[in-house]
């Protein structure tokens, strides 16, 4: 965590959600909300998912943004109050979250590449499972993986669609990705593994006619891929603003003992 600079001009954006707009028009009343390209920090109203579009909106401008929560969860958000903004918003610490960059070569052999602040997942296209070699920082680990899917996924994003694919929940701002299969079935007793950042991953898809596949860099998406590499980027971050007392420790051991 970092201490952001004095901050003195607020913008703000607010997902379509009926609790977001009210949030906004409060926000509009007790405070001078200017254009984000004036403004100092930026608040983000809505919950993570609005939160991890803004990051994307705004990732080159360089402005922090600080996220309220008006939408369910609210992982990446802080509470919710209109009052004291400014004073809240100067007691703030920084967390820098870098992407991780997807480059993705189709069976076609046409190239793309799209950022992802939570995962990079690839899944099946068809009625049969995909099979996925994985290899890791050149190395292979895994010469067939038979399964639904597989994921690289980050500390903000180990609470999304990682979670539900049952992989772990990482700590914001620790120095591993999360490689989680997603209904693993050869090798049998595989659940995964946690990677360093720094780790490069790559997918190559066998028998991609038969069995195709797509990927997905958050909510970019490309289909029929034959090879999938996956790395963190360090040069467009996105930093994010939390209270003192967001208590994202505490957070994390909730979700881990939900019943």
């Amino acid at each position: 965590m970092n201490t952001p600079k004095r901050i003195k001009k607020i913008a703000c954006v607010a997902s379509n959600s009926p609790r977001a707009q009210e949030g906004l028009r409060q926000l509009a009343e007790c405070h001078d909300l200017v254009p984000a390209d004036e403004a100092d920090a930026l608040v983000a109203l809505g919950g993570d998912g609005f939160m991890l579009q803004t990051m994307h909106d705004y990732m080159d401008t360089g402005i922090p943004i600080y996220g309220m929560n008006r939408g369910t969860i609210g992982f990446l958000m802080n509470r919710f109050e209109p009052d004291g903004l400014l004073e809240r918003l100067n007691r703030t610490q920084g967390l820098i979250l870098n992407p991780l960059v997807m480059t993705a070569t189709t069976a076609e052999g046409q190239t793309c590449s799209a950022l992802a602040f939570n995962e990079v997942a690839l899944h099946r296209y068809s009625q049969q499972s995909a099979n996925i070699r994985v290899c890791i920082n050149g190395r292979e680990r895994l010469d067939k993986l038979v399964c639904d899917g597989i994921m690289v996924a980050t500390p903000a994003g180990s609470t999304a669609y990682n979670l539900s694919a049952h992989g772990p929940i990482i700590p914001l701002g620790s120095n591993v990705l999360a490689l989680t299969p997603v209904s693993p079935f050869r090798p049998r007793r595989w659940n995964g593994a946690l990677l360093p950042h720094s780790a490069e991953v790559v997918f190559d898809i066998l028998d991609p006619g038969r069995r195709p596949v797509g990927a997905a860099a958050d909510s970019f998406e490309v289909r029929d891929v034959a090879r999938v590499r996956v790395v963190e980027d360090h040069s467009r971050p996105a930093t994010v603003l939390f209270d003192p007392d967001h208590s994202l420790e505490e957070r994390i051991f909730n979700e881990q003992f939900v019943h």
